[in-house]
């Protein structure tokens, strides 16, 4: 793992005992001595102390110093509504290319005169590269911030300590709060389906962050296996996987993310890379859509399985793109892209080690989400 890089915490994983593996080019924490289990279940009950300092920060000015011009410019490359966003507010969106795929998912948040966006690692590059070709905006990466995210139905408690303000803030809000002097960025969101915030913080005070909160007993350190778990049981994406450049906004099931403002009829409709595609599917539906499956038996159906309409069948009809074993529920669950006229409780069959598996068609969330409305 020698060319890999290493967040700011990295020295603070190897005393906590963590497991480090490569992930987007980073050695990164998959799990700590309690264990995958064990850690998804402290989330879901207490909190998890998350490092995603991996993940790409970025702020974007216009020259008129005003967030909703940034905001209209970067219209130009995400079927999402971002002029409409309040200052204080952040929103899910997804940078398209002419197809209509989907290039990354990000989070962009109004800060009054700027937007801060944050990106997946292994897109970084590409995304900074990408608006920087295509906005006339001030492009700013943030290399000097960690970025952490603690979530569970602990974690306003836990933060609410150090930041009294966090627990006035809702879901999707954004603030800037003081820590004994130290300026953290913080966002009510996550990753887990649940409650929770991530917290951009100065990288010289990160350490220290996380040691006050790991301190505190509700919280534990937790790897990326328990937060692939966890974001496989609230039905959420992981880039990549679940969508990419051959799947659109419309096809991945995230049409909630296109506000009226960008489809027909709207406001500002249309003007995004792809925008033809995905307007025609907005209206008539894609051929193929993103499901749930939750197998019969528990033996996990893996990324890669290919599904079938019958156990005899020749030709599959979707193949799994993510999948494991749901902790919470205690069960095993998937998510796969099938044709779209198959409705919810259809049996399928997932073909593993040579035999076919009935699987069900099922709702998503696996588990129900605790966001603070």
């Amino acid at each position: 793992m020698a060319d890999l890089l290493r967040t700011g915490l990295y020295d603070l994983h190897l005393r906590l005992g963590a497991k480090m593996v490569p992930f987007a080019g980073y050695e990164m924490p998959v799990q700590y001595p309690m264990g995958v289990l064990k850690e998804h279940l402290h989330t879901r009950a207490e909190a998890g102390l998350f490092d995603v300092s991996h993940m790409g920060q970025v702020i974007l000015r216009a020259a008129s110093g005003r967030a909703v011009d940034a905001a209209l410019a970067l219209e130009a490359l995400v079927p999402v509504d971002l002029a409409g966003l309040a200052e204080g507010r952040q929103r899910y969106a997804m940078f398209t290319n002419a197809e209509g795929g989907i290039l990354d998912d990000l989070m962009v948040a109004n800060r009054g005169d700027h937007l801060f966006v944050v990106v997946n690692a292994a897109c970084k590059g590409a995304d900074i590269a990408h608006m920087r070709a295509h906005l006339d905006l001030e492009v700013n990466e943030i290399t000097d911030r960690a970025l952490l995210a603690l979530q569970g139905p602990a974690a306003q408690t836990a933060l609410a300590r150090l930041v009294p303000e966090v627990a006035a803030m809702r879901f999707m809000d954004v603030a800037v709060l003081d820590w004994g002097g130290v300026a953290l960025w913080v966002s009510r969101s996550g990753y887990t389906g649940e409650d929770g915030f991530e917290i951009s913080v100065p990288a010289a005070q990160a350490v220290a962050l996380a040691e006050a909160l790991l301190a505190m007993p509700e919280v534990a350190p937790i790897g990326l296996g328990a937060r692939d778990s966890l974001r496989l049981e609230a039905g959420l994406c992981l880039y990549g996987h679940d969508i990419d450049t051959t799947t659109t906004p419309v096809e991945a099931n995230l049409t909630w993310a296109i506000q009226k403002a960008r489809r027909s009829g709207g406001q500002r409709e249309g003007g995004f890379p792809g925008a033809a595609r995905i307007m025609r599917e907005l209206a008539e539906g894609a051929a193929r859509k993103r499901v749930g499956l939750a197998p019969e038996g528990r033996a996990p159906m893996r990324e890669g399985v290919e599904i079938f309409a019958s156990p005899d069948s020749p030709t599959p009809i979707g193949v799994v793109t993510s999948g494991g074993f749901g902790p919470s529920i205690n069960a095993a669950l998937a998510m796969a892209y099938l044709p779209a006229d198959l409705p919810e409780g259809t049996t399928v069959y997932g073909e593993v080690r040579g035999k076919r598996l009935a699987v069900r068609i099922t709702a998503m969330p696996f588990q129900p989400t605790t966001y603070k409305r």
